[in-house]
């Protein structure tokens, strides 16, 4: 049977969604090309709260069932707002809103650089990005096969709490460090609970990544040093020295917003760690560590140098992963469809 495309009359009549997708070391990116009305704000963080006060059907509605699913992330691009960048980008997800997002970051270039929206010759091309955490300074360039290589330079980068514990019900005592890589996360020795950071876990890892993480939300107060948007935590990173890559520093393994499981390693969890591992004195600046994922997608971090970001001793990080395009969508959006704004099963 030959599926021809919908006759324009029927696709006139319906709201429409423009999508690419891609994904880095296994984690979507549907980067959001057309559909959305103008995002008001003068800032990316006033655009993320219009989103969150005015917009936010259309969030659930592509990343939610029955066109997304419960682990679905999306980007959409905006107008930049601060001088030199490029442009800006607000990331959402199956509860709400990012404050940055590194996979997304690395997706991102890949997609702009592969459909031309910017131009990459030979020569490497820095790209300037807002995000509601800070300016991303991202690189892009081409090996010698002509493909496509994409790192960032992070936001500053800190620990912000080192050796904390929290009692989480029907568990009992856990102990945590928190870092800064744009959001704030609990990072959790695995090992230590003898919890397998396998695939075949996943179940495990999500109910108790969501019990620690509202235990450490309930006694852990969090204040950003500037912006009081960005002060909660973001997610819980299982840690694990148990890597199936010989050359892998560890493995991460996210559980964040609303039971969502990273499939990479997490750009902004790897910035954070370093930043952790720095600050207890385990790794040196310019000192590169591979960290893998649940499904072994590996991402390439190292603290390129010291920073102080008002009043917090911080790092730098570079980051750098694998990104591809697998798709592009034309979304219909039916008056008559009775999830309107999708649902989601877990």
């Amino acid at each position: 049977m030959k599926l021809n495309n919908l006759p324009s009359e029927v696709v006139s009549k319906r709201q429409q969604f423009i999508t690419l997708d891609a994904h880095t070391e296994g984690e979507p990116l549907r980067s959001i090309m057309s559909g959305y009305p103008e995002i008001m704000g003068r800032t990316i963080l006033e655009m993320r709260q219009y989103l969150m006060e005015h917009l936010d059907d259309y969030r659930t509605l592509l990343m939610h069932e029955p066109r997304g699913h419960a682990d679905m992330y999306g980007a959409i691009i905006t107008r930049a707002v601060t001088p030199g960048a490029d442009c800006g980008v607000l990331f959402l997800h199956n509860e709400g809103y990012s404050s940055m997002c590194g996979h997304g970051i690395l997706a991102l270039v890949k997609v702009m650089c592969e459909t031309g929206t910017i131009s990459l010759e030979n020569e490497p091309r820095v790209i300037k990005i807002d995000t509601p955490a800070g300016l991303i300074t991202a690189k892009a360039s081409r090996d010698a096969d002509g493909k496509i290589k994409a790192s960032f330079e992070n936001v500053d980068s800190w620990a912000e709490s080192l050796d904390c514990s929290v009692m989480v019900e029907g568990f009992g005592e856990v102990n945590y460090d928190i870092g800064f890589g744009g959001a704030y996360y609990a990072y959790v020795d695995a090992d230590l609970l003898d919890i397998s950071c396998g695939r075949e876990n996943v179940s495990q890892l999500i109910d108790m990544g969501r019990r620690i993480k509202h235990a450490v939300m309930e006694s852990h107060v969090l204040i950003h040093p500037l912006e009081k948007e960005l002060s909660f935590l973001y997610g819980i990173i299982f840690t694990s020295n148990m890597v199936t890559n010989p050359q892998a520093h560890s493995r991460h393994v996210c559980v964040f917003a609303d039971g969502e499981v990273d499939r990479s390693p997490t750009g902004t969890g790897v910035a954070a760690r370093i930043a952790l591992l720095h600050a207890k004195g385990e790794v040196e600046l310019n000192q590169p560590l591979m960290i893998e994922s649940i499904v072994d997608g590996r991402m390439i971090v190292s603290a390129l140098r010291k920073s102080e970001f008002h009043g917090k001793q911080a790092v730098i990080p570079e980051v750098s992963g694998r990104s591809y395009i697998t798709g592009q969508h034309q979304f219909i959006m039916d008056p008559d469809d009775q999830f309107q704004t999708g649902f989601m099963l877990r």
